[in-house]
């Protein structure tokens, strides 16, 4: 299906009747594991850790979005990375952004380091610092872009070309855009990984990551840490983001439309400072973006004075929720410093530029109208 365009591959990669019974729906395959049909055959099936048919089809649709060989499915998008970085050696070298999501520092740090893995970070918005930062034994650059939450975006395709001069890969973690709005694997990255929690997925109803290879070789090798280490997504999980995908381009579309309204608004809000969306023609990677996107999401973030100043406009918000996580019908906001980023220390994120008064919004599908007039209020409050 890899000449149709997204919103048909959304509805049908993947998700073709159910040959037994002609279901329109992936049937969710619940058991464990299936009857062989003699010594050493099956029906393709045999164990649902090595594959199950549920997340076969969700594995299938993952692949044609994001235009890679392979899918691969998991229980978070930590156990995703986890993944990511499992056929490391010892004395390998990783290069990730150093504005990242705090859960992908604390698993580097706190766990990765521990298998003699050397992590660096850099800011990876600068391709001259990636270039610096390469060394004979760098196997893997990965990428958050744009980032998590100050909306830095790096060039993918400038990236995959320092990288691949010095025979490493390069993951990208595309969470943020979803494969509506941008290909890594067609940039050059050699890697793609989700957590399919939010905007696949796209109801806040369930856990999920997702990797897709290029290779054949990428095939094989999550193949076999899916099997062998276990953490696949469970067959019910995998039919809710099967049903997410469905709607994943109108969803997004609309996303797009009220984080374009939103943000205009709260650029000219006196109250609002360092406001990060690139889809504002001010953004300093404005041309960035509309070079490797395909549009500019809805997730963004800005400043207030304080961490007080922060707590009284979460608390007057009416329709936006004060939670963590993004990619849901509904709007959200949440404090960076002690959500996202409370994982990490007050120092890193000095470095990263994350202060006190950083709000994020992921901003959902409701009236446009409705959330400004949330969000004006709640900054009435501050």
């Amino acid at each position: 299906m890899a000449d149709y365009k997204y919103s048909t591959l959304a509805v049908h990669a993947g998700q073709h009747p159910d040959p037994l019974t002609g279901a329109v729906n992936v049937p969710i395959y619940l058991s464990s594991t299936f009857e062989l049909t003699g010594i050493g055959t099956d029906r393709g099936w045999d164990y649902s850790r090595a594959g199950n048919p549920t997340r076969d089809r969700l594995e299938t649709a993952v692949a044609a979005l994001e235009g890679g060989t392979s899918g691969h499915m998991f229980t978070s998008g930590m156990a995703a990375i986890a993944a990511l970085v499992a056929m490391l050696r010892a004395g390998d070298h990783v290069v990730c952004s150093l504005d990242v999501y705090a859960g992908t520092v604390r698993l580097f740090d706190q766990i990765v380091s521990g298998y003699g893995i050397e992590i660096e970070y850099v800011d990876t918005s600068n391709l001259c610092a990636v270039e610096k930062a390469m060394r004979p034994n760098t196997k893997l650059v990965h990428i958050e872009t744009p980032s998590n939450p100050l909306m830095v975006l790096t060039d993918v395709a400038g990236v995959a070309r320092i990288a691949h001069a010095h025979g490493a890969e390069v993951s990208v973690d595309n969470t943020f855009m979803s494969p509506v709005l941008q290909s890594p694997l067609a940039l050059g990255a050699d890697i793609v990984m989700h957590s399919t929690t939010k905007y696949l997925n796209g109801h806040s109803d369930g856990l999920g990551g997702a990797i897709i290879g290029s290779t054949p070789e990428h095939k094989e090798r999550f193949g076999l840490i899916q099997k062998a280490a276990g953490g696949v997504m469970s067959p019910f999980e995998c039919f809710l983001v099967l049903r997410g995908i469905r709607t994943l381009p109108l969803r997004v579309r609309q996303h797009e439309e009220n984080g374009l309204a939103v943000a205009e608004f709260l650029t000219t809000h006196p109250k609002v400072q360092k406001l990060a969306y690139p889809g504002l023609k001010n953004h300093p990677q404005y041309e960035l973006a509309l070079k490797q996107q395909r549009g500019f999401g809805s997730m963004m973030s800005f400043e207030l004075n304080s961490r007080e100043e922060a707590g009284r406009f979460l608390a007057a918000l009416k329709i936006f929720l004060n939670a963590e996580s993004l990619g849901g019908v509904e709007s959200l906001a949440s404090h960076s410093a002690t959500t996202t980023h409370g994982s990490v220390s007050q120092e890193w994120r000095d470095r990263m530029g994350i202060n006190e008064g950083r709000i994020r919004l992921s901003i959902g599908i409701e009236d446009k109208e409705d959330l400004i007039a949330d969000l004006d209020q709640a900054l009435a409050a501050v």
